[in-house]
């Protein structure tokens, strides 16, 4: 059974993912492997991590596995990386309940809060029950044409169908729970959730969403008509959108994962089963984070 958060005892057993292809980040999962060990916790080391950076520093002491073995025997997943590491193990082991612990090794970083010059003294928080628990929704995605389920997917971010790489519009139906609510012309439409509301939907004009708030948020992309603005709905809302006209339509899940759509595809979006749970430290806020990474409260230079 995977580790409660909160509970008396600590963590035992905790994974490790890494971003792939960085020298730095390959030293930091060294020094948290080798940590971790000395206060007695058993270290798994995600697979592809070590296949993709485990020329650069010896992990060969540490067990190696895929996401479906962290999912079965972790109590914990600890992701250094940037948001983009985040996400891709959020979608992997969110049907487990493995909660993440972010180490940002990127540049953002909304999803990771520990920084790398801290993160060993946070350890001790984490192993000692102080760190906070939250939980996030998620996006359940499918792609159905001709009548049949051809794909889906999860999303923690974002949902996003777009024109594709060809210059002119997608024309979209857009329905929730079986109403009909617009026809857009536009380049697409991103189907956010709160946590991805800081993300492709920020720099699109969409509402910063609170990621304790429930509400799913539909942010056109560049509209033909200016009337058509963002709009939230209900986290319970089935939402379909219907291609109409297309030369080359696209869906992307976190914008990690791409599928190429026709013309009469749907793609049907809900809430889902799953949520995923952030471990963060002592002192953690959503709002100073926002105003640090947003730089809310920089004065112009020169005054």
């Amino acid at each position: 059974m995977n580790f409660a958060f909160g509970s008396a005892r600590s963590p035992r057993t905790i994974a490790l993912v890494g971003k792939y292809h960085s020298l730095e980040i390959a030293e930091s999962l060294r020094r948290l492997a080798e940590y971790l060990h000395e206060r007695g916790v058993s270290v798994f080391i995600e697979r592809e991590t070590v296949e993709q950076i485990g020329k650069q520093v010896d992990l060969s002491r540490w067990v190696t596995c895929g996401f479906n073995d962290i999912g079965a025997h972790a109590d914990l997943a600890i992701v250094l990386g940037g948001d983009g590491t985040m996400l891709n193990a959020a979608r992997r082991l969110a049907r487990y309940r493995v909660p993440l612990v972010g180490v940002n090794q990127g540049r953002l970083g909304f999803m990771t809060d520990i920084a790398r010059s801290d993160m060993l003294t946070c350890m001790d928080d984490l192993l000692d029950g102080r760190f906070t628990a939250e939980n996030r929704m998620l996006l359940d995605a499918e792609v159905i044409r001709d009548g049949r389920d051809v794909a889906s997917n999860l999303a923690l971010n974002d949902v996003v169908v777009d024109k594709g790489a060809i210059g002119r519009m997608i024309e979209f139906e857009l329905f929730i729970n079986g109403e009909f609510i617009f026809n857009l012309r536009s380049d697409g439409l991103i189907v956010s959730t709160p946590t991805g509301s800081t993300a492709y939907s920020l720099s699109s004009g969409g509402p910063i969403l609170h990621p304790t708030l429930t509400g799913i948020a539909l942010v056109p992309l560049c509209p033909h008509a200016l009337t058509n603005r963002p709009i939230i709905v209900d986290d319970k809302a089935d939402i379909e959108l219907r291609i109409i006209t297309a030369d080359d339509p696209r869906v992307h899940f976190d914008g990690q994962v791409t599928l190429d759509l026709q013309r009469d595809d749907c793609v049907r979006l809900r809430r889902s089963e799953y949520t995923i749970c952030f471990l963060h430290p002592p002192g953690y806020s959503y709002f100073a984070m926002l105003r640090q990474k947003l730089h809310w409260s920089a004065r112009p230079r020169g005054h």
